[in-house]
């Protein structure tokens, strides 16, 4: 059973508390996000969702993917945005995001392939296509829920430490840490070392957001990013601003919190 919690701070909007769900494992918490994927959807089946890749997602897409074949919840109607993709990677290429997508979620629900998007790492031009993407989040948005993973440096999608807080979606360069996160994706091949990513205003403007967060090595950046007030170096600190985020920790991740 879940327990539910406030983590008291002095957030930039005023708010004096922010919602955190503590589970004791990571499956458990994994579970919680995907029922509030399910609620949401099953409120409002044409739900804009954003998504986020990366480890700590995939037993909540799994967890998803079970839902729709055993016909509890339908993705028939939804409009999916991923966060970000790799610079240089073509969709075929198992390391990409949307390959990543298909294997997770895509390819084992019924949800509409041609209502998912994700930015072309493979565009001529990298600054258009990102552009391009953050006006279609405007045209098809705004995002009502989004998910959201943390880096252990406190990266949220790919805005490194240093974000502006009023960025938007941009072609990046990833930090030597993120590349070394990532490497159990490419086995063996070097990861990209740019990528296009949602800025931080762009995630901002999501109508709710939620946070997972599981594991001691995310524990530091967690803690720095609830401490009260955004600090650039912890670019999830920026959250603190938003009126209506969620964070969902195992035990392992909150370990530091007060």
């Amino acid at each position: 059973m879940a327990k539910t919690s406030a983590i008291r701070a002095e957030a930039v909007s005023g708010n004096s508390s922010v919602p955190v769900s503590l589970h004791e494992t990571a499956a458990s918490a994994a579970g919680h996000v995907a029922e509030l994927v399910r609620a949401q959807v099953r409120s409002k089946p044409g739900s804009v969702l954003g998504l986020a890749t990366g480890a700590t997602m995939e037993s909540v897409y799994a967890d998803l993917v079970s839902s729709v074949r055993s016909g509890a919840l339908s993705l028939s109607q939804v409009t999916t945005f991923n966060l970000d993709e790799y610079a240089g990677l073509t969709a075929s290429h198992p390391g990409s995001y949307r390959g990543t997508m298909n294997a997770l979620l895509f390819d084992h629900t019924d949800i509409d392939k041609n209502r998912c998007f994700l930015p072309d790492g493979t565009a001529s031009d990298l600054t258009a296509e990102a552009d391009r993407y953050e006006a279609l989040i405007a045209e098809r948005g705004p995002v009502d829920l989004q998910l959201l993973g943390i880096g252990r440096n406190g990266h949220i999608g790919f805005n490194e430490p240093g974000s502006d807080l009023e960025s938007r979606t941009r072609l990046v360069d990833l930090h030597p840490s993120t590349q070394e996160a990532n490497k159990s994706f490419f086995s063996g091949e070097a990861v990209p070392s740019q990528a296009l990513t949602m800025g931080i205003a762009t995630i901002l403007s999501a109508r709710t957001i939620v946070v997972l967060a599981t594991g001691e090595a995310k524990a530091e950046a967690v803690a720095k990013a609830l401490s009260g007030c955004f600090d650039a170096t912890c670019p999830a600190s920026a959250l603190m601003s938003h009126a209506h985020v969620h964070w969902v920790l195992d035990r392992a991740a909150a370990q530091l919190l007060a």
